[in-house]
């Protein structure tokens, strides 16, 4: 279990900036559902994304992305500029990431999670939620297979797969000189236009009718508003895509034809058929585009990323408008974040399988009383983290089996430290490794027994391999050795030493 508690973390949770908030003290003993029990406690609005970089919010410093609504929030709020996923188990990231979101479990313990017995114990996040007094709506994307939606939410409607269904259109495209097969505001190709109407749009209007109940209700809230956008097929009505001219979206600096160590990585397979030709097949995110990497494919895709992430900021922008019809704006805070990132073109790359800061970190911002407005916070943290806040907030002491942390203290004390002293990363048993201390990072390739080494104070875009410099060494050593210890903490059973015994 996770035992770090930097001095910042023994505040008191009665955090709230003394006599100018009208709430007061958020601490205290989990309440019963009994009515009226949690009147006065804070609503509480999660809002999350699906494969939304952490790089494509305007107010954040991308210059190209349109994202008013959010950039409100950013302004009303705190960013957290470094927070991460903590990895996968699986190619589906987002399955991981959700599972840890959910039951609080850091990633190798979800795995192993018996999802089943959390729902019957009630240990889910909304059903803690609901045990301290809360009505629990959910719309959207759900992706935690064993804990069923009706079981654990008061309120559930247009739950969605993890994704909607790609068509072999959208695949090895768009090709330079050659008609694209594939159109992203086209409703004959389904996916997000599935069911008449574009899927974004369809939990807008669930969020607001979600809202419209809760303003006449005692009870507190707690809604979990799951996007789909802005992941594949990444498709908006065409406005939203003619606003992003192809010929003006900037490739990204570390922009690669290919990627090396692929196949060592889990990201493509080759093959030989006996009349000894080689073929190469790519993990389904990796197929998107064509291979080798093209930068007319690139902007093409990121044109089509930037249309539909504008086109869930409008939607976002209309749960705001009716958040604030409700009269209870004031006593709401508000989360938003992804499950992780997407690289969408950096470094070769176009899905979320890897250790690169653009997949692996999301967008997250927190909205609400007495949060400071504008501001940013630099530590490590885990997207994650905001389950055990919302705990925090609405005085729930944090369950034993919740490893990871509340933001708060982050929030009141620019200067506390983060509750990690390193970050974790990983991805399928064998394949992907990951550790972050300070503006260090270390990525471990054990099947192609590679190291990366990556100054992101120096190199954010990490394109300045430092591993094969000499005075390096000991650095490398020493983050491989806190990589081991983080593996233990984490019930990590990969054997990196076996790869790596000169570290």
């Amino acid at each position: 279990m996770n035992t770090f508690t930097p001095a910042c973390w023994r505040y008191s949770r009665c955090w709230l900036l003394g006599a100018t908030l009208s709430l007061g003290c958020l601490c205290g003993p989990v309440l019963s559902t009994a009515s009226g029990a949690a009147q006065g406690k804070p609503n509480i609005l999660f809002v999350f994304a699906d494969d939304q970089c952490h790089e494509t919010l305007h107010a954040l410093g991308d210059v190209e992305v349109k994202t008013p609504n959010l950039d409100r929030l950013a302004r009303s709020g705190v960013a957290f500029t470094n927070a991460y996923n903590m990895g996968s188990w699986t190619p589906a990231v987002c399955v991981a990431s959700r599972t840890m979101l959910n039951t609080g479990r850091f990633v190798w313990r979800a795995r192993q999670a018996n999802l089943a017995e959390i729902s019957r114990q009630e240990q889910s996040w909304s059903q803690l939620m609901h045990s301290a007094g809360y009505e629990t709506y959910m719309t959207g994307k759900w992706h935690v297979g064993g804990l069923k939606t009706p079981t654990v939410f008061d309120h559930v409607v247009h739950e969605r797969p993890g994704m909607p269904n790609q068509t072999p259109e959208g695949y090895q495209r768009p090709v330079e000189g050659h008609p694209d097969k594939w159109s992203p505001y086209d409703p004959k190709f389904g996916g997000f236009w599935k069911g008449g109407k574009h899927w974004s749009e369809v939990l807008g209007d669930d969020a607001t009718d979600f809202l419209q109940q809760a303003a006449s209700r005692d009870e507190p809230f707690f809604m979990y508003l799951a996007f789909n956008a802005p992941h594949d097929p990444r498709q908006s009505p065409k406005r939203f895509v003619d606003m992003y001219p192809q010929e003006q979206i900037h490739v990204p600096v570390n922009f690669l034809p290919k990627y090396p160590y692929m196949s060592e990585i889990g990201l493509q397979r080759t093959s030989k058929s006996k009349n000894g030709k080689i073929t190469h097949s790519f993990l389904r995110d990796e197929n998107l585009a064509p291979w080798p990497r093209t930068e007319y494919a690139v902007r093409i895709h990121r044109q089509e990323y930037y249309a539909i992430i504008t086109h869930m900021d409008e939607q976002i922008g209309r749960i705001l408008a009716a958040l604030e019809k409700t009269g209870k704006a004031d006593n709401t805070f508000i989360f938003f974040t992804a499950d992780h990132g997407l690289a969408c073109g950096h470094h070769g790359l176009m899905g979320k399988q890897n250790m690169y800061e653009h997949s692996m970190r999301p967008p997250l911002i927190v909205v609400g009383p007495g949060i400071p407005q504008g501001e940013k916070r630099s530590p490590c943290v885990y997207l994650q983290d905001i389950m055990a806040t919302t705990l925090d907030v609405a005085g729930v002491p944090k369950p034993d089996f919740v490893e990871f942390q509340s933001l708060l203290p982050y929030i009141r004390d620019p200067g506390c430290k983060s509750a990690y002293d390193a970050i974790y990363g990983c991805y399928l048993a064998d394949l992907q490794r990951m550790v972050r201390v300070g503006d260090w990072k270390l990525i471990v390739y054990p099947k192609a027994k590679v190291v990366r080494l990556f100054n992101l104070a120096d190199d954010p875009q990490e394109m300045h391999d430092l591993a094969a410099d000499p005075d390096q060494e000991q650095r490398i050593s020493d983050l491989f050795a806190r990589l081991l210890k983080l593996q233990e903490q984490m019930d990590d059973s990969l054997d990196l030493r076996a790869a790596f015994p000169e570290l």
